[in-house]
């Protein structure tokens, strides 16, 4: 087979952009990166280049460590899927989300689990509220942690779920579980599965707290996770008993939409 032409350098290189995708080969192919170290790559000032980190983090391509190092974050590390059943997916919940987004003042997301990840497919900020959650689409999260992928993995028997989490793969993505943290997952998977709701408070994101709950699939399967992320300051909002019905509200409409559509 026939190798493909080397590719050139772009005539109107954007500098920003450039950092950024170098930032993104350092951790991919150094495991571990310190501003120091990316600022002098990238020939930048130190500040320079933790704005452009500060940035990968938010996407999900890096996550900051106990030692202040950023790694390679689940953004970088999630595998490629078929987008099909995605656009799907989107084009019913659509309008779903922006209704949601509207009657609780809040940015609402709709999400998927790949593998121990879960993605952002959509995002709806709402209009009426000064201090908001921005757009989150095609962010990624680690699933064990975020509100989506608390709901979507409470699905799953334990038998899947150790195979996510007690594997030898998962130990080589770095999200491997001993079996005493395991056990108590599991266990807290069940709280979430009898309530149909998940809360993630400041496990992501610093400042940011997300209620989320499962879209099952016509297979009965979890197709997707609806979740709405607010600022701290209004922590109180996800623990509202209105709210939380109109989180579950969207979920079953999406789940009436995807039976329709089939």
């Amino acid at each position: 087979m026939k190798a493909p032409p080397k590719a050139s350098r772009p005539p109107y290189e954007i500098r920003s952009v450039g950092s950024a995708l170098s930032l993104l080969q350092m951790l991919r192919d150094q495991g571990a990166v310190r501003i120091s170290d990316a600022a002098a790559q990238l020939e930048v000032a130190p500040s320079t280049a933790h704005r452009i980190m500060q940035m990968l983090v938010y996407r999900g391509f890096a996550v900051q460590d106990d030692s202040r190092m950023y790694r390679p974050g689940p953004g970088l590390l999630a595998p490629v899927t078929d987008d099909v059943p995605h656009r799907r997916l989107r084009s019913v919940a659509q309008p779903i989300l922006e209704l949601l987004a509207q009657r609780v003042g809040e940015t609402a997301n709709l999400q998927v689990r790949v593998g121990t990840t879960v993605r952002f497919l959509s995002t709806v900020e709402a209009t009426n509220a000064v201090v908001q959650v921005g757009d989150r689409r095609g962010a990624v999260l680690e699933a064990s942690a975020a509100s989506g992928g608390l709901a979507l993995l409470s699905l799953m028997d334990e038998a899947d779920l150790a195979r996510l989490y007690c594997s030898s793969t998962a130990r080589s993505l770095g999200v491997h579980m001993e079996e005493q943290r395991f056990a108590g997952f599991v266990r807290s998977l069940k709280w979430v599965r009898d309530m149909g709701l998940a809360v993630n408070r400041e496990r992501t994101e610093n400042g940011v707290i997300a209620l989320g709950a499962a879209v099952r699939a016509p297979s009965g399967e979890g197709a997707a996770a609806v979740t709405i992320s607010v600022p701290q300051m209004r922590a109180h909002v996800v623990d509202d008993v209105q709210v939380r019905r109109a989180v579950l509200q969207a979920c079953g409409d999406i789940e009436a939409g995807l039976a329709e559509s089939r």
